[in-house]
């Protein structure tokens, strides 16, 4: 069932990112990026606009779809190639001799390096695309000065050099060129210095600061602070560059990618479509799972199912694991780099479309949602029954004084608080932990018997072997040993222990089976220090206004609450004690404090 409007903008995550608004025939009507997804598409519907066009847009509306990405650059650039790709009628519209530019190395012998907008398939290297042209020219500004690289275009082969073919120009003459031209420079010298460049534009920049700062303070050493001064404007330009982009890159040019993330009922894959180095397109599909499939099952079934829909003709695909997609198609498993990297982007929408279906899910579909969260606990705890009620103890006791101890009940991953329970420890002598849960756990489950009340599927103690051992001594006594699964969780590293088995379970931090067991932990963590404050609190009022004879309970409430304190009541003269309490009082009281 395909969410409202409203849910999805509930659901949208607070990512950087490119959103795509739709009409009721499923149409393009708007593309846009932004740096919080969540903020920005939800300004279309808290807001009254001014601007008609967009009142018309927003009425029209009728799903949003996104695509989530690393940084606001990466949004920037990916709005602009969905745009050129789509035309949407609500956005501007894009010509292509507006394109990003791009650092290009030549193919050739001594190789030029230059800022392009023309990406052109000769084997060249581009790196880019940029989103300020500025910042291309102080890169590049940059690399003439630290190298002196060829400007002209002429062909430099070993033949035209030999003969002599060009003579030295003005930029050697001034400093700015080695001139291979003539044969001053070899080629090994000038590719070194090619190589030191391409990991000046990856971003690289340790050697190549160090080389700054040593030519700063030599200029600086010399007295010539204005060179000294224009390095280091370049050295802090520099900390505005932006490497490469993941979601453009001329190197992997009309591929389809595919990744997979699924739980114990449904799978969720993700599709995008690589043209000329850009993401055009962007799909996550919801696969149900009938029986207990693997990921690569859904996987290749996916892929043909995507493929045919959207009618790929794409020769290559990258994917996380091996697959069986038939001979014709060329699977890539990329462990590196750019691809590497397009792939862990694909996962991470794949990802957040998971989130948000289950956030809407529990918005439209509660009951869905918590037969997803039973089930995913019966599995990840290794029960065999879903625990639709648990409850969970812990003790608590300050410096070995009152001890109590509490149990709060979930029903179905929820609270119930009304069947949260206080136990005052009544057989125990001093702090001892162990004998207080044996207590607790025996009282709260022979009560629950003798009154015929439902047992829980599942019992969570705050604490580990130790705990454990002792609730199990009770569940024996009172023949319930092997009848509740119960377990121990350990504070340090959210251990998880079961009955006879030393090594402990370690559920995944992000699964939502271990956050249900800590909010289980944390809750009665909570009630159980609240009932222990009270109750130190009832016994703090039991202080020496008590031994006073004549003086009751409830008139000790009235002067704590006038005088806030004991001590200001020993202070008090006695003209302010008989307004608060009467002549007769005030007289025991003033007496008992002013004895000499």
């Amino acid at each position: 069932m395909q969410p409202t409007l409203e849910v999805q903008l509930k659901t949208l995550p607070n990512n950087p990112g490119v959103y795509q608004f739709y009409d009721i025939n499923e149409k393009l009507l708007y593309v846009g990026k932004a740096k919080n997804l969540k903020k920005r598409v939800s300004s279309y519907f808290n807001k009254t606009h001014d601007n008609g066009k967009t009142r018309v847009l927003v009425k029209k509306i009728c799903s949003v779809k996104h695509i989530i990405v690393a940084t606001e650059t990466d949004a920037l650039l990916l709005e602009n190639n969905l745009i050129k790709k789509y035309q949407p009628r609500y956005n501007v519209m894009l010509k292509d001799d507006k394109t990003y530019p791009w650092i290009c190395i030549k193919k050739e012998r001594f190789p030029r390096i230059f800022l392009t907008r023309n990406v052109i398939k000769d084997g060249s290297e581009y790196y880019g695309p940029y989103t300020s042209v500025r910042t291309v020219k102080v890169l590049l500004d940059l690399i003439r000065d630290l190298y002196q690289l060829r400007t002209c275009n002429f062909f430099l082969s070993e033949k035209n050099i030999e003969d002599e073919k060009y003579k030295l120009c003005l930029e050697y003459h001034i400093g700015n060129c080695k001139a291979p031209c003539e044969n001053r420079q070899t080629e090994e010298n000038y590719d070194k210095g090619i190589k030191e460049i391409r990991q000046i534009i990856k971003g690289n920049f340790k050697d190549s600061l160090e080389t700054l700062k040593r030519l700063m303070n030599e200029f600086a050493d010399k007295m010539e602070f204005e060179q000294a001064q224009k390095i280091k404007e370049k050295i802090n330009q520099l900390s505005n560059y932006q490497a490469k982009s993941t979601v453009v890159n001329p190197s992997i040019n009309d591929v389809d990618v595919f990744t997979i993330i699924s739980d114990e009922s449904y799978g969720y894959v993700n599709f995008f479509k690589i043209m000329n180095g850009s993401i055009i397109q962007s799909h996550t599909s919801e696969i149900k799972k009938k029986l207990d499939e693997t990921d690569k099952e859904l996987l290749e079934l996916t892929i043909i199912e995507i493929r045919q829909r959207f009618n790929s003709q794409s020769k290559e695909i990258y994917v996380p694991f091996t697959v069986d997609v038939g001979s014709e198609i060329k699977v890539t498993i990329p462990r590196l780099g750019d691809k590497k990297q397009i792939v862990d982007l694909s996962l991470r929408n794949a990802k957040y479309f998971r989130q948000e279906q289950f956030k809407q899910i529990k918005i439209v579909d509660p009951d869905r949602h918590v037969n997803r969260i039973m089930a995913q606990m019966k599995k990840d705890l290794r029960m065999l029954k879903e625990p639709r009620h648990i409850e969970c103890f812990d003790n608590s006791n300050i410096q070995g004084t009152h001890p109590v101890a509490a149990c709060v009940v979930f029903r179905n991953g929820k609270p119930s608080k009304k069947e949260y329970r206080n136990f005052n420890i009544k057989t125990v002598e001093g702090p001892d932990d162990f004998a207080s849960m044996e207590e607790v756990v025996f009282r709260r489950y022979k009560r629950l018997l003798s009154e015929g009340e439902d047992l829980p599927q599942l019992i969570v103690v705050d604490g580990g072997k130790g705990q454990l051992s002792s609730a199990l001594k009770s569940l024996d006594i009172l023949g319930l040993r092997n009848k509740i699964a119960i377990i121990g969780i350990a504070k340090r590293l959210e251990e998880i222990y079961y009955p006879n088995d030393p090594i402990p379970l370690y559920l995944d931090k992000k699964s939502e089976s271990l956050k249900i067991i800590q909010q289980l932990r944390n809750e009665a963590h909570r009630f159980g220090i609240a009932h222990h404050r009270n109750k130190r609190s009832k016994n703090a009022i039991q202080t020496e206004l008590e031994q006073i004879s004549g003086i009751g309970q409830q008139t000790i409430v009235t002067l704590l609450q006038h005088f806030r304190s004991t001590k200001r009541v020993s202070e008090a003269n006695l003209k302010e004690l008989e307004e608060v309490v009467g002549v007769s009082r005030a007289a025991k009281l003033y007496n008992y404090y002013h004895k000499e």
